[in-house]
């Protein structure tokens, strides 16, 4: 009886783990690519760097690594969300700069070039975060 109910418990934890797994954050398939971005381009304290490529360039390539919900574009730089996240790609000398923010925060600092995306202070805002569209 015993046995029954320790690989009872033990598939039940086995269970949980995969689950668990599957929901993270790196796993989400709306998330930004961060671990790719981190990889790719040469970290300066909270942001990174591309030294040659344009913003349109690099904008595009996270797009390519993982989908952004949205994309739009102002004042030379590029904006990306993803759910609860927004990326920012402005230049930087012959380059460019890569910022990744909660979308709250991206979306107050540059919404004049954001005129069509949700304000996430309206109550029709749902963000793209763990229970979404509940």
């Amino acid at each position: 009886m015993n046995s029954a109910r320790l690989v009872r418990a033990a598939v039940a934890a086995a269970l949980a783990a995969t689950l668990l797994t599957a929901c993270s954050s790196d796993g989400d398939s709306d998330a930004v690519p961060r671990e790719w971005i981190r990889k790719t381009y040469t970290a300066t304290g909270g942001d990174w760097l591309d030294p040659r490529s344009s913003p349109s360039e690099v904008a595009q390539a996270i797009h390519s690594k993982r989908a952004s919900e949205d994309r739009a574009s102002g004042d030379r730089m590029e904006f990306l969300r993803y759910g609860d996240d927004m990326v920012t790609v402005s230049p930087y000398r012959s380059g460019s700069r890569i910022e990744i923010e909660d979308y709250r925060n991206g979306y107050h600092r540059h919404q004049r070039h954001l005129t069509y995306w949700p304000n996430p202070n309206s109550a029709s805002f749902r963000g793209g975060g763990p229970g979404e569209g509940k």
